[in-house]
């Protein structure tokens, strides 16, 4: 009986050296990644654009009003607060919904009993929790830091409030939906589409320091007219009604605009059993 032979072993060859055509292949994967999802190179244009859009019509409106400055007390830090309000009540929806999607539990919230709005409903006083730790401590360090206080605006500060944060949810509403419709790869329109608002919504100077075509677009926005309500509140003392109701008209447009949007394509993706297959 003679001994069987060894199995043959395989030797696999090992390269060390550096090889070109795998970071090719590489890249060529990233490539492709980046030329799927349109999000994602949108993105890449996004910001230098927004910046440059935003500073310029700012440096261009105190070039032409040194007077301002010297008045505005604290006008900015106010905007900045108030447009921080808004882009957190966006946030609040958007990432509530993404945690949703990271750890793979839309189709597991579907198979219960849970109707979509009251899915929204929720998400929508999980952004007013978002917003209230995220902007009373800044608001109150303002105090001692800048000797400014944003509750000085007094009772109107409750309307802009509200208004910035209903235009946070109908956008915040429309990107979910967005998302449902691309999957994860257009995550980013979360981080970044309130701020695509942000030149024509008038935060940091007037509506009439933009275009004239510019600004037709401008008054479609609530934040628009928050904005410039909020200077005349801080310049004049007064409280600007016709801001005020069309701000409130326009909030209702926006809120009904992105509920369509984000039911359409929840029931589209329902209809695709997209809702198991969307994840990390």
């Amino acid at each position: 009986m003679t001994a069987s032979a060894p199995p043959a072993t395989i030797r696999v060859p090992i390269d060390d050296g550096f090889s070109a055509a795998r970071v090719w292949a590489m890249m060529l994967r990233y490539l492709f990644l980046l030329r799927s999802s349109w999000p994602r190179t949108l993105e890449l244009v996004y910001w230098p654009a927004i910046q440059m859009i935003l500073w310029g019509f700012m440096s261009r409106f105190l070039m032409t009003n040194s007077s301002w400055v010297a008045r505005a007390g604290g006008v900015l830090l106010a905007a900045v607060m108030l447009w921080d309000v808004m882009f957190r009540g966006q946030l609040g929806v958007s990432v509530s919904f993404l945690e949703e999607m990271w750890s793979r539990n839309l189709g597991h919230l579907f198979a219960t009993p849970l109707r979509p709005y009251e899915w929204v409903i929720s998400l929508i006083f999980m952004s007013l929790v978002r917003v209230a730790i995220g902007v009373v401590p800044a608001a109150l360090l303002a105090i001692p830091l800048y000797h400014y206080s944003i509750f000085s605006l007094g009772l109107p500060l409750i309307a802009f409030f509200s208004l910035l944060m209903i235009m946070g949810w109908a956008i915040g509403l429309a990107i979910c939906g967005l998302i449902l419709r691309h999957g994860l790869g257009a995550e980013s329109i979360a981080w970044f589409a309130v701020f695509i608002l942000a030149p024509v919504s008038a935060i940091y100077y007037p509506v009439s320091i933009l275009p004239r075509w510019l600004q037709y677009f401008a008054w479609c926005l609530p934040s628009a007219h928050i904005f410039e309500g909020m200077r005349a509140v801080m310049f004049r003392g007064v409280f600007p009604l016709d801001h005020l109701i069309a701000a409130v008209g326009l909030d209702f447009v926006w809120l009904a605009a992105g509920g369509v949007v984000f039911l359409v394509f929840m029931r589209q993706a329902r209809r695709r059993g997209a809702l198991m297959q969307m994840g990390e």
